[in-house]
Formats: structure tokens, C-alpha cells, sequence
């Protein structure tokens, strides 16, 4: 059976009914909702690609009162940007922002429409959807993470993805078929909300869910198994880091503007530069994943000597920071709050307070 004959075109108005009603209900209060506009919708859909919404919300505040639009975006600097974007990870979401407001802000009238959203940098299929739906009311359907989990149980689907971008390209076809036209950005939402609350990853609330009567996986109690993913491979890695204090400086690592990875972003030095050949006054062990590699990070206090000293002035990339301006220094999210618990915690020890 094709996909888009899984609920029928009479069901199909009963099923957009339903779901809206229970979204006008149900919605979470979230402050793109309050006051919707084209930049609003960038914003927080940048935000909350591969981020929980609890975490998005302060950040999403101060950035737009600090930005309020395109073009007071486009007139910020990068290392500000980042700055600001710092905690949320995945770095190149924050250029691909500031650079989607610079070249939207040299426009007269703004796209109204998916296709046109796309041409902009770091504006892919989902975001395009999202922005031409909610600020603009186009009958185009928003498909994520959370709308394939719903659609996959709605059809029953049984097949192993390879990755969700595959899965999303699966059910593009289903999800505009299903879109209201009349309103669809509200009914976007409710799906991804629906995705997020009551068809949940594990434990779905299948007897509260206001769509259960079309749901083809409800009624062969398959909900939690679906959808399916082929299984990814699990990586390990170790990193040994230099935590170097000079009185009220600390030692940081500036990745270059052109990498790959966190580029412009300040992290804790590698221990490298010092040929690994060290001696550690203490050790802190942390672990954080990335994708599917979960890295061991061994943070080493080191002692700034003359010949650590020389070590440091043979390396650009490495830069003194004053602990006093930390949070304005671009700084990986992980990595600043280690550095800040590093350092409460030897405030404590020598004050004479139990860790």
C-alpha cells in the first residue's frame, strides 16, 4: 500500500482535526510561538536542530534581544556570534545564521516561499519548511526527527533506515500529503510537538495521543520498535588536555577560522605542543560523545614553567584568557563548564571546604 493511502482522503480532515484541536490545548509555551516572524523562525529552528528546547529557550531570549532581526544580525561580529552561541554546540549553525541575516538583510522583500528559504546558507529542506509554513502559511510539511517517529508509526513502517536523513526522505511524500492547508505552520508544530511529548521515542503515551485511531502501530502494539534504525558503529577515543593558570590567565587552544570542526572556537589545549612530555599536578577525567565517538578527555593541571613558557610562544593558536572574561570568550560549551567547575572547586579546597 503506498504511503499516502494510509489515511485516506476522508480520513484525512478528521485526522488534521484532531491533531490541531489537541495542539491549540496541548502546546508548550515557547517564545517563538508568542510572536512569530520570518527571523524568529530562523533563529529557532537553528536553535533547536539537535538541541533540547528546555536548553534552547534562555539562549534564544537573549539572542534575539541582543539581535532582533536580520539585519541587526548582520551587522555582528563572528567571535561574538559564537560567543553568544557558546553551550549549544554544533558551531557552524551559528555562522550559517549570521551569514543567512547578511545576505537576507541585503534583500528588499523577504522569500516567502521553501524553495526560495534554500538558497540561503545553512538553509536545508527542513528549515525552509518550517520558516515558509510558520511565517508565511505555505502548504509545505516540516519532516524531523520527531515527525518521522510519528509517521513511522502511523503507517506501521517495519523498514531499517540507514540514518534519519534517509527516514526523512522516506516520508516527505506522506507528511505533505497529510499538511493542512489552511494551517500549516500550526500544524507542523503540532506534529513535531506531538513527536516530542506524547509519541515519544521510548514509552510513547499512546492513550492520550489524539491521532491513536489512525495509528497503524497502536494497533499492533509496535509503537517503541518503530521507526527502525540500523545500528551505528561505537568509537572510543582518549585525549590528554593542559590546564595552564598564569595568576589570573588560563591557557586556551583557538581553532582556526577555516576548520572543519569548531572553527574559531577555544577549547583546552591539547597537551602536543609539549611534545606530551609533561608532569601533571592533578588529573580530572571527563567523558562527553560526539556523533559516535565518546572521548575520554584527560584534563592535566601543568605548572607554567620556563620551559613550558617557550613551549606555549611557538604556537598562534594558543592564547591567554582572563578567568574574568571566560563566557565572552568563544569557548566550547564542555569545555568552559569544566574549566568553571575546575576552578569552584579549587576556590573551595583552599578556602578549606570539602569538594
Amino acid at each position: 500500500m503506498p504511503l499516502s493511502e494510509i489515511i485516506s482522503a476522508s480520513d484525512a480532515p478528521k485526522f488534521r482535526k484532531a491533531l490541531l484541536l489537541w495542539f491549540v490545548k496541548h502546546q508548550r509555551p515557547m517564545p517563538w510561538r508568542e510572536k512569530v516572524s520570518a527571523y524568529r523562525t530562523v533563529v529557532s529552528e537553528l536553535m533547536c536542530q539537535q538541541t533540547q528546547i528546555a536548553t534552547v529557550i534562555p539562549y534564544f531570549n537573549r539572542w534575539v534581544k541582543k539581535w532582533p532581526d536580520f539585519k541587526d544580525l548582520a551587522r555582528s561580529k563572528e567571535s561574538e556570534v559564537l560567543a553568544n552561541w557558546a553551550g549549544l554546540g554544533y558551531y557552524n549553525r551559528a555562522r550559517n545564521l549570521r551569514a543567512c541575516a547578511i545576505e537576507v538583510s541585503q534583500l528588499k522583500v523577504l522569500p516567502k516561499t521553501a524553495e526560495n528559504w534554500q538558497k540561503f546558507k545553512g538553509i536545508g529542506p527542513y528549515t525552509a519548511a518550517a520558516i515558509a509554513s510558520i511565517a508565511y502559511h505555505e502548504a509545505v510539511a516540516v519532516v524531523d526527527g520527531n515527525v518521522v517517529r510519528v509517521l513511522a508509526r502511523l503507517a506501521g513502517v517495519k523498514k531499517v533506515f540507514s540514518d534519519g536523513s534517509t527516514a526523512v526522505k522516506y516520508f516527505t511524500s506522506l507528511a505533505n500529503h497529510l499538511v493542512d492547508t489552511r494551517q500549516p505552520g500550526n500544524f507542523n508544530q503540532a506534529m513535531m510537538e506531538l513527536g516530542a511529548t506524547v509519541c515519544r521515542k521510548s514509552s510513547p503515551a499512546c492513550s492520550i495521543c489524539p491521532v491513536a485511531p489512525w495509528c497503524r502501530a497502536k494497533s499492533e502494539n509496535s509503537a517503541e520498535s518503530l521507526p527502525r534504525f540500523a545500528p551505528k558503529k561505537r568509537q572510543q577515543a582518549v585525549v590528554h588536555r593542559a590546564l595552564i593558570f598564569d595568576k589570573n590567565k588560563l591557557l586556551l587552544h583557538r581553532n582556526p577560522g577555516d576548520a572543519k570542526r569548531l572553527a574559531g572556537m577555544a577549547e583546552i589545549p591539547e597537551t602536543g605542543f609539549l611534545d606530551n612530555k609533561f608532569k601533571s599536578q592533578k588529573r580530572w577525567i571527563r567523558r562527553r560523545t560526539i556523533g559516535s565517538v565518546t572521548y575520554e578527555e584527560n584534563i592535566n593541571l601543568i605548572t607554567l614553567d620556563k620551559v613550558v613558557g617557550a613551549k606555549i610562544k611557538q604556537y598562534r593558536s594558543l592564547e591567554w584568557i582572563a578567568l574574568k572574561n571566560l563566557k565572552n570568550a568563544a569557548i566550547t560549551g564542555p569545555h568552559l563548564r569544566w574549566i568553571e567547575e575546575w576552578i569552584n572547586l579549587s576556590d573551595r579546597t583552599a578556602h578549606g571546604k570539602s569538594p
